[in-house]
């Protein structure tokens, strides 16, 4: 599948030349470091010296100049009588994944962007629910579709958020990641194309690749969605699915603007390309209100069979092991049969325990909102730590989600993290969120789910790391656990 990119569109993404000479070795930097943070994807042809040199209003010979550098640096291969390529340098692409982990009490983990559940809250719940579990225990306890009164509860939830849902529409699962799990199971084979965003959540690239998927990454930059690529690339490719997040993206925290929704929409009807639509991050809506479901406003373009997935793990609390999925009645059903071949169903009390959180008398709302201005004040705590010590890191600021995407100006970003591991810290490199290895190593997730004065040690330990000095990371093995 040949993937070109037009002059037009290079020209678009590159910053102005001016200033430092000479312009060749300008342009060489901006196209590298475009590369390098994955917004120009890897294996991508770029576009004729002739074509891009009049895009710029530059002489074809600067252009020429410049793509020997990208040559001669590792960030362009050529192929007689077929272009110039795309590439990464060897040495930017980490060989090893550093050392085995600490035990976890001893670090400040911030590769995990998931909030903490106070203890009177967990408690308040048990003492609600213990009722109800005993009346359930006179049955068998297998729920494929999960309990009727959480299915009601998160079919209320869309409703009020603007998509109108019944109970037969939801499917309670272990998680979101689990609702993927069966999503892709039952709707893709091996060798077929999906659509993923560049950078996305580790573990759901992880499942596009066990399941031996082609994955088609589209950009996903500080300015957002890059719309123009993700319609090619529907275009392109006629993906079978799409997984995305448009509701405080992660790692970026952005929310994707309505009229990029409707194009996404109308790309993907066009292609009858299933939406996979992850709302974990949905009501983590910082600085602006909560969004109104995608698949609402799909159905409006005429996208039909968006699939959406949601989760208690980010707003509520990880330990509680309690996601869904929305689609039609039927997809459910279908979705219901696949899973009992692996799961019979989800644990009773958790279920039990979600619904009182999420529907009981107001607790649920109270508790999301408690957490939220927890949130914003843990984000405050956490810029204001990165600014003291690292004033050339540079971010921005997203509406709602979990965490910062922080640039370091530099691909350091796999030395930092093994050197501040010895240090009690433990955090993951932009590399992990990326869809081709070696991208984004400019790049850290830092979530602020953590107490402020915990954020602010890490910080501190982090600066101290930096001070020492970064040394190339080993090539030991270890396991990666990213949520």
């Amino acid at each position: 599948m040949t993937h070109a990119l037009s002059a037009r569109q290079l020209a678009a993404l590159l910053p102005g030349l001016d200033g430092a000479r000479p312009v060749y070795r300008r342009l060489f930097e901006a196209i590298g470091a475009l590369i390098l943070d994955g917004r120009v994807a890897l294996h991508v042809r770029l576009p004729a010296e002739r074509g891009l040199a009049t895009a710029l209003g530059l002489s074809r010979p600067t252009v020429t100049a410049c793509y020997a550098l990208l040559r001669e640096h590792g960030y362009a291969r050529s192929r007689q009588g077929s272009g110039t390529w795309t590439a990464l340098p060897e040495e930017a692409v980490p060989h090893g994944v550093g050392r085995v982990l600490p035990a976890p009490e001893a670090a400040i983990d911030l590769a995990r962007a998931a909030p903490g559940l106070p203890p009177h809250v967990l408690e308040d719940a048990l003492t609600r629910v213990a009722p109800q579990l005993a009346a359930f225990t006179r049955g068998s306890g297998y729920h494929p579709y999960g309990l009727p009164g959480l299915r009601a509860a998160v079919a209320d939830r869309f409703t009020r958020r603007g998509l109108p849902t019944v109970p037969e529409q939801v499917l309670i699962t272990s998680g979101a990641q689990h609702a993927l799990s069966l999503v892709i199971g039952l709707l893709t084979a091996p060798g077929d194309r999906v659509l993923v965003e560049n950078p996305s959540y580790p573990n759901a690239l992880e499942a596009v690749r066990r399941a031996r998927l082609r994955p088609v990454p589209v950009p996903v930059s500080e300015r957002g969605w890059d719309v123009e690529a993700v319609e090619a690339a529907f275009r392109r490719a006629a993906p079978r699915l799409a997984l995305l997040t448009p509701d405080f993206q992660n790692p970026t925290g952005l929310l994707m603007p309505e009229e990029d929704r409707a194009r996404v929409a109308r790309a993907a009807r066009a292609r009858d390309t299933r939406l996979v639509i992850d709302e974990t991050m949905t009501d983590l809506a910082l600085d602006c209100p909560p969004p109104v479901p995608f698949a609402a406003l799909a159905r409006s373009h005429g996208a039909a069979g968006v699939i959406t997935v949601g989760s208690m793990s980010k707003t509520h609390w990880g330990g509680l092991r309690i996601g869904w999925l929305r689609a039609s009645a039927r997809l459910v059903t279908e979705l219901a049969g696949q899973r009992i071949a692996t799961d019979l169903g989800g644990s009773v009390l958790d279920q039990l325990l979600a619904q009182a959180l999420l529907d009981g008398d107001g607790d649920g709302d109270g508790l999301l909102l408690g957490q939220v201005e927890a949130l914003r004040g843990q984000r405050a705590a956490l810029v204001d730590a990165l600014t003291e010590h690292f004033p050339r890191w540079t971010w921005r600021l997203p509406p709602g989600g979990l965490s910062l995407w922080v640039d370091l100006g530099a691909p350091v970003a796999t030395a930092l993290a093994e050197g501040v591991l010895e240090r009690g810290v433990r955090i993951e490199s932009g590399v992990c969120f990326a869809t081709d290895p070696g991208v984004f190593e400019n790049r850290l997730r830092i979530p602020y789910t953590m107490p402020p004065a915990l954020l602010r040690e890490a910080v501190r330990r982090m600066a101290d790391t930096v001070a020492e000095g970064l040394r190339v990371p080993s090539a030991t093995r270890r396991p990666r656990l990213v949520v």
